[in-house]
């Protein structure tokens, strides 16, 4: 077995797997960087989009499985990519494979945890749709302006705003027994409910850690964020 730790990383809505590639510069070097491409975005541009979450799960392990037997590995995942790091954590352990050593969650509510006035992105009529993802921040608003990039970028973000809002939880809690730690913005629209009710989905340790920032601090805070990884990461190959 490697010495080296494999960090899949899973994106956010909208996202591609090219938005960790300057984590290389940060990472230790005893851990090797592995993002996972969606489909619809990057190299994978050409293939369908998801009809729904157990079709991005099923994919996800699918390209998964023939990398993690005889490896240590971790998952990090903000928003949606959360919300896919989690999915496919319980699915390990219900199917007894072998599990990530430990999973970053960033910048998304605990899974249990439900708003009534949560906002629903994916039904939004266009006009309101952009404006309100400029404010949510992570995508440029000169984006917006070019109509042939919009012509493939926002039925793919629509569709995984779709995906990431879909409540997968049935409200029973089936903690991980994996070591967690949560990344949150300090300015993001989450309750306290919804970040400290990360606690309840460990039977081991669960760290819960604040930057400076909304929803997309991971881009201004890299540095510190992957600082906290090398800590927690670099005991592991110990």
């Amino acid at each position: 077995m490697s010495s080296r730790i494999k960090l899949f990383c899973f994106p956010y809505a909208g996202g591609s797997a090219v938005i960790y590639n300057q984590w290389k510069q940060y990472l230790d070097s005893t851990i090797e960087v592995r993002p996972i491409e969606l489909a619809g975005r990057g190299k994978r541009i050409n293939e369908q989009l998801y009809n729904d979450v157990p079709e991005v799960i099923e994919d996800v392990w699918n390209i998964l499985k023939n990398e993690i037997n005889n490896t240590k590995y971790v998952f990090y995942g903000h928003s949606m990519g959360a919300m896919i790091a989690y999915e496919v954590a319980q699915r390990m352990q219900k199917y007894n494979y072998p599990k990530p050593l430990h999973i970053f969650f960033s910048g998304r509510s605990a899974p249990h945890v439900k708003r009534e006035d949560e906002k629903k992105y994916h039904l939004m009529p266009e006009d309101k749709f952009r404006k309100e993802i400029i404010e949510l921040g992570g995508t440029p608003p000169e984006f917006f302006e070019h109509p042939e990039l919009l012509e493939v970028f926002l039925p793919l973000l629509k569709n995984d705003f779709k995906l990431s809002e879909t409540n997968t939880h049935n409200g029973e809690i089936q903690p991980l027994d994996i070591n967690i730690t949560i990344f949150l913005g300090k300015d993001d629209d989450l309750t306290s409910e919804q970040c400290d009710g990360w606690k309840k989905h460990s039977t081991k340790l669960c760290s819960i850690h604040y930057f400076e920032g909304g929803h997309f601090f991971i881009h201004e805070e890299t540095e510190q964020l992957i600082k906290l990884m090398n800590t927690t990461l670099t005991t592991l190959t110990t």
